[in-house]
């Protein structure tokens, strides 16, 4: 797995909540599940209580992308840290089901977790994906979405740290909205030069009289 594979589960575990909208789709076992994508096996161990313990561990997770987005650096790494120390992984050196034209294993790194619950497993995986992407490039990479009302999470991968924006949909949202708000500075200032040049031609009107 690639470590960019594993710091998509928290952005995957934040953006289950939208406070700005007042969305949760963190409200069932099933939805648990549906956050580990590929990884059956895990999802298989997560039961009705786990529901609680994520949406504790994606308020803590978000709370890291929200310091990381006001530059707030030592408090985002702080915070993280709490998460690794709490829910920790073992690094392993993996080939199973990867092989090479020869047949021979392609060896890559590997997080085994051992947890004692599904939220255990999930969060020691999202908090060492998202230190190490912290880690190689930087906390400025944390990004919370700019298109309000959204603020979804997201990891800037672009090569000139330009991301302001969680998807192409938002992007495209807040340019349509910053185009309308220049027309309407516009018109308003074209109606304002209007009125004050009428202003201008009474009262010369008024003086020639």
């Amino acid at each position: 797995m690639e470590l960019a594979y594993y710091s998509d589960y928290a952005v995957r575990l934040v953006n289950s909540e939208e406070p700005a909208r007042g969305r949760d789709t963190l409200t069932t076992v099933e939805a648990v599940r549906d956050l580990f994508g590929d990884n059956s096996s895990a999802a298989r161990r997560a039961t009705d209580a786990d529901v609680t313990r994520f949406r504790s561990v994606r308020a803590r997770l978000r709370g890291v992308f929200e310091a990381a987005d006001q530059g707030d650096e030592t408090l985002a790494v702080d915070l993280l840290n709490s998460l690794l120390l709490e829910f920790p992984v073992s690094p392993q050196i993996s080939g199973h089901d990867h092989r090479d034209e020869d047949g021979r294993p392609l060896w890559h790194m590997h997080l085994a977790d051992h947890p004692s619950n599904a939220t255990a497993g999930y969060a020691a995986i999202a908090a060492m994906g998202l230190a190490f992407h912290l880690t190689e490039y930087g906390v400025d990479r944390l990004g919370l979405c700019e298109a309000a009302p959204c603020r979804n999470a997201y990891l800037d991968t672009s090569t000139n740290r330009s991301r302001r924006y969680c998807s192409d949909r938002c992007a495209t949202r807040a340019n349509v909205a910053a185009y309308r708000a220049r027309k309407r500075l516009e018109a308003d200032r074209s109606g304002s030069s209007g009125l004050a040049a009428e202003s201008a031609q009474r009262s010369s009107a008024s003086g020639e009289r």
